[in-house]
């Protein structure tokens, strides 16, 4: 069934004011993955266009072995320079892994971003 916009307004009208009104409108920011799981993916605002820097790399480890892992690979991506990583290795050796910041743990940033 099709209608044009005005027969639409006379059958609905309060849907067709909503549809129209800027302060009626809600941004859809889940989705079900399944319907057997019914698991919620959620975006959240205050990480939008969020790029993670090393250091939350680093907060996600649990051992100095996978940082090493985590700061060679960033380094021969080209993401992190040559001296960054000697200080970044330099400050593990000496400061431990937790010094860069305390574990981040599934869903941290769904956490933080209260939801």
């Amino acid at each position: 069934m099709q209608l044009d916009k005005g027969t639409f307004k006379k059958m609905f009208p309060h849907l067709a004011e909503e549809m129209t009104e800027e302060k009626s409108r809600e941004d859809i920011n889940s989705a079900r993955s399944g319907p057997a799981n019914g698991k919620r993916v959620i975006t959240s605002k205050c990480f939008d266009d969020y790029n993670p820097t090393v250091i939350d790399f680093l907060c996600r480890c649990d051992n100095a072995k996978q940082a090493e892992e985590i700061i060679d690979y960033l380094e021969k991506r080209g993401e992190i320079d040559c001296n960054y990583s000697q200080n970044l290795r330099t400050q593990l050796k000496r400061k431990g892994i937790r010094s860069f910041g305390t574990k981040r743990e599934e869903d941290y940033y769904l956490r933080e971003s209260g939801h």
